[in-house]
């Protein structure tokens, strides 16, 4: 048996015999740095016109500060399997944590837009390490039937991070000025790499280090960084209209083609696609994708309805989205209690079907939705995710071999950050797609020789005309009211199909659970 064995056998019979508070304890340290990474997603978004302003940028130029920490991000998370597995898993993690944090404060103190993106990357490059070595280190430290409960803790902070994110950014602009977007992960990172110190075991890394698969990692970078790219520039350049954008397509197709090749045939792959095999993992990264899209697409277009439609402010908005996100963390440590007991395929099930019901309530949102309108449909929309979410890393991860759980776990975060960034892409696009077909469609009814028409322009000149408008212009201001909201309710209809296709995948994702493992609890009954 080789060293590599051997110290992972004595890594193991050192969590058995670790005190039952101390793994709660790594589990906390563990998540509060996912939470920070996960934040960081989202937390930037409402200070881009400050930093624009500040920094002397356009809009494009200005968000590349989103997508140069989204492209590094998910081109690093495939490689933290073969990262810890190299280094060690507790030296990768803390190596993480310090650059997050040095990067943090680097763009905190950003003079220049070239300075800012520079250090999103590295923050990105680094914080990509944090969320699956956490998992994976969570799989490693508890038993199976803690496994369940366990992931609650880590899921709570992946759930409410992203809607939190945009509500904290907000207030920290308004207060203290963008800087502290970034300077809030400071007092958070040094706690979080105190407790690391101090709790999170130590780990055996490869004492034979194999060769490096450089072309591996460059062709890695090469299709996601293309694939993340096309992704958020598509549509702002109008998709395949764009030589650039289908150049991007191009690349990625190619890269990725070449990427599997190689790393199948690899003796010392840099990103493991053999475990591809369990066909848990396989379902359970579908399955991720779809997730991603509800978690990150969603929590995209709703404020966008909210600000453009309903005309709410961010806070307001922010206010609307954090019921849900605190039933999903209330309901997560339930979950994982139940999930360590009983088949976790069931929960997902029950928390598909809950999300698709919602999302086709949220079809029903107009013009005239209050905020009251919205906290139903989000409240259950956020039970449904925080139901199934635990039960699906278990499913997915939990019959995977402990040698293998940290490929696993970073090809299953990769999914969910993918599916993450295809949704916003996806749902954008759909929104403005959508409003052309409604608009298109509602033109062709609102024409002068329509009764109703002429009946609705008649009471708007009449309007205009009691507030001293002439003639000419009351009327000139009755088309420009009659086409405003021709597009309003245009535009109202195309978050309709956006809410109801995403509520569709849900419940057609459905089989997918067929294929997933029962969960900790239920496997070890089951044997």
């Amino acid at each position: 048996m080789s060293r590599f064995s051997n110290g992972m056998q004595s890594v193991a019979r050192l969590h058995e015999e670790q005190p039952s508070w101390l793994k709660w304890v790594i589990a906390f340290t563990v998540s509060l740095a996912a939470l920070m990474q996960v934040i960081d997603v989202s937390i930037v978004n409402v200070s881009l016109p400050q930093m624009q302003g500040n920094l002397g940028a356009n809009l494009s130029e200005i968000g590349w500060v989103i997508s140069g920490y989204a492209i590094s991000n998910v081109i690093i998370i495939p490689l933290t399997a073969w990262l810890g597995e190299y280094f060690g898993t507790k030296a990768y993690y803390m190596v993480s944590l310090v650059g997050f944090i040095a990067a943090s404060v680097m763009c905190g103190f950003a003079h220049s837009l070239e300075m800012l993106i520079f250090w999103r990357v590295m923050q990105g490059l680094f914080g990509g390490g944090l969320l699956p070595r956490a998992q994976a280190i969570l799989f490693e430290t508890f038993p199976p039937s803690q496994v369940g409960l366990a992931q609650a803790v880590f899921g709570v902070s992946v759930i409410v991070g992203p809607t939190f994110g945009p509500t904290l950014g907000g207030y920290l602009t308004d207060t203290l000025g963008w800087r502290w977007v970034f300077f809030i992960n400071v007092p958070l990172g040094l706690i979080a790499l105190a407790m690391s110190i101090a709790f999170l075991p130590p780990s055996a890394a490869t004492t034979n280090r194999r060769r490096v698969d450089w072309w591996g990692i460059i062709l890695l970078a090469v299709w996601i960084g293309a694939f993340q790219t096309f992704l958020e520039q598509g549509e702002g350049d109008g998709w395949f209209e764009s030589p650039f954008i289908t150049r991007l397509a191009i690349i990625t197709a190619v890269g990725f083609g070449l990427f599997v090749w190689r790393e199948m045939a690899s003796r010392y792959p840099a990103v493991d696609l053999r475990v591809l095999r369990h066909r848990s993992l396989a379902a359970g990264s579908l399955y991720a994708i779809v997730l991603g899209i509800s978690l990150y697409g969603t929590i995209f277009v709703i404020p966008i309805f909210t600000q453009n439609i309903l005309h709410f402010t961010a806070v307001q908005t922010g206010m609307l989205i954090i019921p849900g996100a605190l039933a999903s963390g209330l309901i997560m440590p339930w979950i994982g209690r139940l999930v360590g007991k009983y088949d976790a395929r069931f929960f997902i099930a029950v928390g598909s079907t809950v999300v698709g019901v919602a999302m086709f309530f949220l079809a029903r949102m107009n013009i005239t939705s209050s905020a009251l309108s919205f906290f139903w449909p989000l409240l259950v929309r956020g039970v449904g995710m925080g139901a199934m979410f635990i039960p699906l890393s278990v499913a997915t991860l939990g019959t995977i071999p402990r040698k293998e759980i940290a490929s696993a776990a970073a090809f299953f975060n990769l999914n969910r950050q993918l599916g993450g960034s295809i949704g916003i892409a996806l749902l954008a696009t759909m929104v403005e797609k959508r409003h052309v077909f409604h608009y298109d469609r509602l033109a062709e009814n609102v024409s002068l020789f329509n009764a109703q028409t002429q009946q609705y322009l008649s009471g708007l000149q009449t309007m205009f005309t009691s507030k001293g408008y002439d003639a000419t212009s009351a009327q000139q201001a009755s088309y420009a009211v009659l086409s405003r909201m021709t597009h309003l309710q245009a535009l109202v209809l195309s978050f309709e199909d956006v809410y109801v296709l995403v509520g569709v995948l849900f419940l057609i994702s459905l089989p997918l659970v067929f294929f997933l493992g029962r969960g900790g609890g239920a496997d070890a009954a089951a044997h």
